[in-house]
């Protein structure tokens, strides 16, 4: 006899007790494996740091977790991105009072330059490799040339997939603001990278 599943009348198991909820968590997990990735890329070219743009992830998604886990899983994506905008800001902000402090007491620290992407697929040759990053360099030189609403829609809408309800939850502005930001954005960027056509 099998006391893990239910008896299928009333959803108990067949010695009386509920069944234990493991879909929801294995669901969550899901997610956030399926999102790391590409938040990170978007941390990173926000933040041109890459132990910062690691910290704002593993923030946004520890936050997701204890939050947010018992909220219905269509409700994540604006929320984890959400999160994830607000910690980014929170460490722009902490980089500005640290560079205020440190103009004021002097020191020589340099702050690390640029994103380091890895490519996803480690497979390919050095030209294909070498072809990746450079347009991956461009694409974030670009999106951080764009001023920031404009860069946060533009990854919300077009790089992650968000509509525009939820692209407007997650930045907290009107679905017409996103679908501005969103077009001007995409004007600018046709123009600089024109040469990757």
């Amino acid at each position: 006899m099998n006391h893990d599943r239910p008896d299928g009348n009333d959803g108990t198991m067949m010695d009386g007790s509920l069944p234990i909820a493991r879909s929801p968590a294995l669901t969550l997990q899901s997610f956030l494996a399926e999102v790391e990735r590409r938040a990170f890329r978007h941390a990173e070219i926000a933040l041109r740091h890459r132990e910062d743009a690691l910290d704002a992830v593993q923030d946004a998604m520890l936050k997701l977790v204890q939050r947010y886990a018992d909220r219905p899983a269509p409700e994540w994506t604006p929320l984890f991105w959400s999160v994830l905008r607000s910690r980014i800001t929170d460490i722009r902000r902490r980089r500005k009072v640290r560079s205020v402090l440190v103009a004021w007491m002097g020191s020589g620290e340099d702050e690390d330059a640029g994103p380091a992407w890895e490519p996803a697929d480690p497979n390919p040759g050095p030209a294909a490799i070498h072809s990746d990053q450079e347009s991956y360099k461009a694409l974030a030189a670009a999106l951080r040339a764009l001023p920031r609403r404009q860069r946060e829609a533009y990854q919300l809408r077009v790089l992650e997939g968000l509509d525009v309800a939820d692209t407007a939850r997650a930045m907290g502005c009107s679905e017409g603001s996103v679908k501005t930001h969103t077009s001007r954005a995409m004007d600018a960027l046709r123009k600089q990278l024109e040469d990757w056509r």
